[in-house]
């Protein structure tokens, strides 16, 4: 077992819930997106995709975004 009061440990464990909580958020996310249909993801995804590119600019979106036809 790890000692507690070493420095760091704080840091340690604030990150690995940081990390659960997202993991869970998508997890949440995923139990309503198994319920839509066609049309409903596709809005989704217009809604991810335009939110990626508000916070992250639209080259980067680009980048990671490939339009399958």
């Amino acid at each position: 077992m790890t000692d507690q009061t070493r420095w760091g440990i704080d840091l340690v464990q604030q990150k690995n819930k940081a990390i659960k909580y997202r993991r869970d958020l998508v997890a949440k996310a995923m139990e309503h997106v198994v319920k839509l249909d066609e049309t409903g993801i596709t809005d989704l995804m217009l809604q991810i995709e335009s939110e990626y590119e508000r916070k992250y600019g639209e080259n980067v979106a680009k980048k990671y975004t490939k339009i399958v036809l």
